[in-house]
């Protein structure tokens, strides 16, 4: 059975930050067969809202906004000060997913990235209640600019905190709101989770974006990645959202450090965006 839905591609696959030049991507990213674009939202002072708006709409792309939640932004913190900075953020990010007409804002805003360390269980409590308390003021906000977020699971190696689809509904329901909903990105699943079925399962109908790479981060379709799994468990659960490809490129430094990309993936990253591409759209219509 085919799958009834829309492909994207983030812009870090070419690109970060997002700036005035990122837009010039638009026209290639559609004249490759792409429905919507992920702009990452690094720095909220760089994005040129009528500018984006107008190349949107241009070449007939949709949206999807995602956070990048450095070090400063970090909702399981001591300090209520770096709270402060990632509901600062986060707002402004809200203002340019109403403005740009996104639904949501994705990313694994519950901690900073990087945050990754073998606590005690009750330092984890601690933090846990912090990111459930601080994620549902986030809510209420995210609901006066009737959006919903996108929580996504990340890693051991990238946080402590949220791992599996299990650890990512549990604080879901723990939030108790209903802007509160998933993100699963097919590279960290491939790490952490022994059923890919199984993990899209839990999360259910709270599942709203999915991202994909291969395992080790290249172009669908020529890892170990296993689609079979992928499909049927979007098919279980009638996904209809955006599978949005979600890469890098050794070419930024900063990125490619943060991400651990120490070499090129691919031969061309229009390649990577192109064949993944191909791949997707025969594998979501077999």
């Amino acid at each position: 059975m085919a799958l009834d839905v829309t492909f994207g591609v983030s812009t870090w696959l070419w690109t970060s930050p997002f700036n005035k030049e990122t837009v010039s991507l638009f026209p290639k990213i559609k004249s490759f067969g792409y429905d919507a674009v992920e702009i990452p939202v690094e720095d909220p002072a760089l994005i040129d809202l009528k500018l984006v708006k107008d190349a949107l709409e241009t070449n007939g792309l949709k949206p999807v906004i995602c956070g990048a939640f450095g070090p400063t932004r970090d909702f399981t913190h001591e300090d209520p000060s770096y709270h402060q900075t990632c509901f600062e953020y986060l707002d402004s990010c809200f203002e340019i997913a109403t403005e740009l007409g996104a639904g949501f804002v994705a990313g694994p805003m519950y901690s900073a990235v990087g945050k990754a360390r073998l606590v005690s269980p009750e330092q984890r409590k601690i933090e846990w209640d912090r990111a459930v308390q601080n994620l549902r003021k986030v809510c209420h906000r995210a609901g006066e600019f009737g959006l919903d977020i996108a929580l996504e699971t990340l890693n051991r190696f990238e946080t402590d905190l949220i791992n599996t689809a299990e650890e990512l509904i549990q604080l879901i329901k723990d939030i108790n709101e209903p802007q509160a909903k998933a993100l699963l990105d097919g590279f960290h699943v491939s790490i952490e989770e022994p059923s890919i079925e199984e993990a899209i399962r839990k999360v259910g109908d709270k599942l709203i974006h999915v991202q994909v790479s291969e395992n080790y981060r290249g172009t669908p379709g020529t890892g170990q990645t296993n689609w079979a799994a992928w499909k049927k468990g979007l098919e279980d659960i009638d996904y209809r959202g955006t599978i949005s490809i979600e890469s890098f490129t050794p070419n930024v430094k900063e990125l490619a450090g943060a991400v651990c990309i120490w070499k090129p993936l691919v031969p061309s990253q229009d390649g990577f965006a192109q064949e993944g591409l191909q791949f997707l759209k025969k594998w979501a219509g077999e």
